[in-house]
């Protein structure tokens, strides 16, 4: 099954499967025209699941034509790539074929030169994650009662965080917070970042643009998903952060893990397990 690009807030819940509970919605939020926003999910095989969010920058239809590309793309390529080169490898090479799609269209086509677009998307196989990551979007691992954010951002904002150089604090309400350092479509090639993580039962990925942790803390994220299943979450989300009057347009996926996952680790096994697979990843 397939899904993607542009979904109401009251949008259905994708099918049924053994090992993930899975849901995605966008909305436009309660002070834009249009949604630049788009999201994505495919089940790859029995054990399998991709899922993709974007957030389109360029105008009023550079972004939207760079966000709904670099989804398709991403999941496409994917899913069509050798199973034998491994997640890793094909979520890598999935997102650098969409950044040079976008790229190659936005020098030829006039009206698109300036699009570009964050990109993070996710595969889950069997117990393990594979992430590849450009800009700003999020994704959140909730473990336990505790939400934990695996991607960084790449901003201006918070590489000056990273440094040093400012606080978390006012990093959170500055005004050039969304100025991106990083994203697909600007450059030929594009620098990717990439995470491998193992899971276990019952933990939740929280993927969602910049529209919906602007306003939401983390704290607020993880006790607005709590007891709910993967689309009631999401629904529970958006509403929320309307609530709140967010300025921008609003995704979240959220996809927990129903099945047996990674045998429960000691903290220093976790520790040890992660940084290898890092490493190999």
């Amino acid at each position: 099954m397939s899904d993607s690009g542009r979904e109401t807030s009251d949008a259905a819940p994708p099918s049924a499967h053994p090992l993930y509970d899975l849901a995605l919605r966008t909305d436009l939020g309660t002070n834009r025209e249009n949604n630049e926003d788009s999201c994505g999910h495919r089940f790859d095989g029995e054990d399998g699941v991709l899922f993709a969010v974007a957030d389109g920058i360029g105008g009023y239809e550079g972004g939207e034509v760079a966000s709904s590309t670099a989804i398709e793309v991403t999941l496409d390529a994917y899913c069509s790539a050798p199973s034998a080169w491994g997640p890793a490898k094909r979520l890598h090479r999935a997102v650098q074929r969409a950044n040079i799609e976008i790229h190659n269209r936005a020098l030829t086509v006039p009206e698109l030169r300036r699009m570009g677009t964050t990109l993070t998307a996710g595969a889950v196989t069997g117990s393990i994650l594979h992430v590849a990551h450009v800009g700003d979007c999020r994704l959140y691992l909730i473990r336990n009662g505790r939400i934990r954010q695996l991607t960084k951002d790449h901003t201006m904002v918070q590489e000056r965080v990273r440094m040093g150089l400012m606080s978390a604090a006012r990093a959170r309400n500055h005004p050039e917070r969304s100025a991106l350092s990083r994203s697909i479509g600007h450059e030929l090639i594009v620098a990717v970042d990439r995470i491998t993580l193992p899971l276990e039962q019952h933990d939740r990925l929280l993927l969602c643009s910049d529209g919906l942790y602007n306003v939401l803390d983390e704290h607020e994220l993880e006790r607005t998903m709590r007891e709910r299943d993967a689309d009631a979450a999401c629904a529970a989300l958006l509403e929320l952060a309307n609530q709140r009057g967010t300025a921008d347009n609003l995704t979240a996926i959220v996809c927990s893990m129903k099945g047996a996952g990674a045998p429960s680790l000691s903290p220093s096994r976790w520790a040890r397990l992660s940084r290898l697979l890092r490493r190999s990843g």
